[in-house]
């Protein structure tokens, strides 16, 4: 059973949350609508669903409620932020915002973040950027380490997330929003929630068996994508979005499943590209579109119905959950309606 809900309901919800948590009122309506774009985009483990973890970060002094970002260094086109132990999503708000600026001028920007936390779903700052007619590249150290080395058994990796968002004219835009593992840890909680099973090459225990039921995911750990080379991404992207930062990678990550307490200095980058730098936006759109129509267009193997473009799917959600309301679990609700009257705001209806 499932319970419909709209999208202006939902961001009223989130956001009498945040303020009963000591949020002010532009950083509680901001990072709603953010967590809201992610449950219409069909991202269902990183949207509403996250809100009682933020919640009790918030209570027990994991996250601040009040951050003052910092630019920590900067040159003409890359900036080091401090998000002060802030919510991921203000956080990359942030940085995305400054990113987009400087690439204006520069054409290209890199800005990456300390002291920050959980954001939801990549592809939220890269299309975030896409928005302001630029190319949005995004990475981030995953925030609870679930993988280990390629060989290896002790947990020393996340998922590391990257998402790149890419304009087209006509038709929707190209989205890339990948972990390097097989699956985000959140859909295995979401799983757990649900009562689903998850599918093999999903996890294995360390003796190399597959782990279907999402209660034992705790016996094991996920998978790379791609083997040694989802490996490679993972410590790759680690670097680059944790150790180039000053932020947490390796042993150092701190677990915010099983941890509200430790601040956990997540590590984030966001890239703006200025298409104008390259050439005439439109122009540019429009060989995007080609691409399309060559993809689409080849020829299909037996039993395969249709060849998908990265955001096309999301764009097909994004349409049907905007006009017909976005789906929350029976468990999930329940868990909204219990923090809904510890915290002594309104029930989400």
């Amino acid at each position: 059973m499932t319970h419909l809900v709209t999208a202006l309901s939902l961001t009223h919800f989130i956001k009498s949350a945040f303020l009963a948590t000591g949020f002010s009122n532009e950083h509680a309506e901001t990072t709603a609508q953010l967590m809201v774009q992610a449950d219409i985009s069909g991202q269902d483990g990183h949207g509403v669903f996250r809100l009682p973890q933020y919640i009790k970060r918030l209570q027990e002094g994991g996250m601040n409620p009040k951050p003052d970002f910092k630019i920590l260094s900067e040159r003409v086109a890359t900036a080091l932020i401090d998000g002060d132990n802030g919510i991921g999503h203000l956080v990359m708000r942030h940085a995305a915002d400054i990113a987009v600026e400087k690439a204006r001028t520069t054409g290209v920007a890199w800005v990456g973040a300390r002291m920050s936390n959980h954001a939801g779903p990549a592809s939220l700052y890269s299309r975030y950027v896409l928005d302001q007619g630029m190319i949005g590249i995004y990475v981030a150290v995953g925030s609870a380490n679930h993988m280990p080395p390629w060989g290896g058994t002790d947990m020393m990796l996340s998922t590391n997330p990257i998402s790149v968002a890419v304009p087209s004219g006509k038709n929707p835009p190209i989205i890339l929003d990948m972990a390097t593992t097989v699956a985000a840890y959140g859909k295995v909680k979401t799983l757990l929630q649900s009562g689903g099973t998850m599918p093999e090459g999903w996890m294995s225990d360390k003796h190399g068996n597959p782990i279907t039921d999402p209660a034992k995911s705790g016996d094991g750990f996920l998978l790379p994508i791609g083997g040694p080379k989802g490996y490679g991404l993972a410590l790759i992207f680690g670097i680059l979005a944790g150790t180039l930062n000053g932020a947490a990678f390796g042993s150092d990550v701190t677990d915010f499943n099983a941890d509200n307490k430790t601040i956990s200095n997540t590590g984030q980058f966001i890239i703006a590209l200025n298409i104008e730098a390259f050439m005439d936006i439109e122009q540019f759109k429009s060989q995007i579109d080609k691409v399309w129509e060559d993809m689409k267009s080849s020829a299909k193997l037996p039993g395969v119905d249709e060849i998908r473009l990265p955001g096309e799917n999301l764009a097909r959600t994004i349409e049907k959950r905007t006009v017909s309301g976005i789906e929350i679990p029976k468990p999930l609700f329940a868990s909204l309606t219990q923090l809904a009257d510890e915290l002594s705001i309104t029930r989400l209806s």
